[in-house]
């Protein structure tokens, strides 16, 4: 769908409460919008786009060509490659960052999801950026992150704002999904499941050694595309397959909510601090409670004891998978709804759209309660 044609920028509204805006939002090139199979950050890129429209709002998404969201997008991007890595190459996104802001010069507001984009020199003057920080403030983004001093910053999680250290950050804004559209499962399938990537970060291998422990079927649905991943698949994780644990391979979205929606409990034993785990919420949202260890974003999402467990090692996680099948599913459901809402997301975002039109960016401090909950 290609962009409309520019027209002359708004004047700013008597009344900023009831502004409609033209927000401009770029996502990394590497992976349509919304991906195909495994792609977080385009899911969120494409749930934000939808609901801007939904709630109003004109938007310019800039994405690879093949990206398929239903909004006016960016023309001349590149297509991304059907077995692509997640990431793109530096060339690939610098010029795909080149690109898209030489088409939003009328935008209200740039929301850019890339890392190069936020520091690129040549944007349009005045250009309002917000920029969400998706990966860990480490050794090698933390520096770039850092540098960032003209944009706003958001960050997904308070343990992700805590970690935000030298960073100026201009709030934490959860991630969210449409949970109408994420059909009920029933939990019947006799198996526990995984999601995510098949890399040490998430946990797969530890997620077999739960299931075995508990004498609960487990089926693994995982990225399994780069070197890496299959190196590790096949020194850590193949030799734990068994009649116990099964692996099926990547799954699209749909195949993927029904994978999670039959499983009794997903089994998240992160061992690295998650900024924010999505899959966690599309389970909850299918009704499915969350079996996790508590570390990263686990324990602003998953309430220990109601819609999942969160716990250390192997032994006791295999203990709470055991009582996983007896939390209440329909409380699991609700509570995405109330707190992880894809209208909530929104809100959010343009709250933070329109104080960036009028002043400049709010400035996020970490409270006491934020601490304790992150912790």
């Amino acid at each position: 769908m290609a962009a409309r044609a520019r027209r002359e920028p708004r004047a700013a509204p008597a009344t900023k409460d009831v502004a409609l805006m033209y927000i401009g939002l770029i996502a990394p090139p590497g992976v349509p919008v919304p991906p195909p199979a495994y792609g977080g950050t385009e899911s969120v890129v494409d749930r934000l786009a939808r609901g801007l429209v939904r709630a109003g709002h004109e938007v310019l998404l800039a994405a690879a060509a093949n990206s398929t969201c239903p909004v006016p997008r960016v023309a001349g991007t590149d297509e991304a490659a059907r077995e692509a890595p997640v990431s793109a190459g530096a060339l690939t996104e610098l010029r795909h960052v080149v690109t898209s802001y030489a088409a939003m010069a009328d935008v209200d507001v740039v929301h850019d999801h890339t890392i190069s984009g936020p520091l690129y020199r040549h944007r349009p003057a005045g250009a309002r950026v917000v920029t969400t920080a998706h990966g860990p403030f480490d050794a090698s983004l933390g520096p770039l992150y850092r540098a960032m001093r003209d944009v706003a910053l958001v960050v997904i999680s308070h343990d992700q704002a805590a970690s935000a250290v030298g960073v100026p950050l201009a709030g934490v804004i959860h991630h969210g999904l449409d949970v109408e559209s994420v059909p009920v499962g029933r939990g019947d399938g006799g198996y526990a499941s995984f999601l995510g990537r098949m890399c040490p970060e998430k946990g797969p291998r530890e997620a077999a050694l739960v299931a075995r422990a508990a004498g609960v079927p487990l089926r693994m649905a995982a990225k399994l595309r780069e070197p890496a991943e299959r190196a590790y698949f096949d020194a850590e994780v193949r030799p734990l397959l068994c009649s116990v644990v099964e692996f099926v391979g990547e799954l699209g979205y749909v195949d993927k909510l029904e994978l999670v929606g039959g499983s009794c409990a997903l089994v998240n034993p992160m061992q690295w601090a998650e900024p924010f785990g999505l899959v966690m919420i599309e389970a909850l949202a299918t009704g499915t409670p969350v079996v996790a260890t508590p570390v990263g974003s686990a324990p602003e999402i998953v309430d220990d004891g109601v819609t999942g467990f969160l716990r250390s090692g192997v032994l006791r996680l295999a203990a709470a998978l055991l009582e996983a099948p007896q939390l209440d599913r329909a409380a699991c459901r609700t509570v995405v709804g109330r707190r992880f809402s894809t209208e909530r997301m929104v809100a959010e975002h343009v709250r933070l759209y329109r104080e960036l039109q009028f002043g400049p960016p709010p400035h996020y401090r970490q409270t006491s309660q934020h601490r304790r909950r992150a912790s």
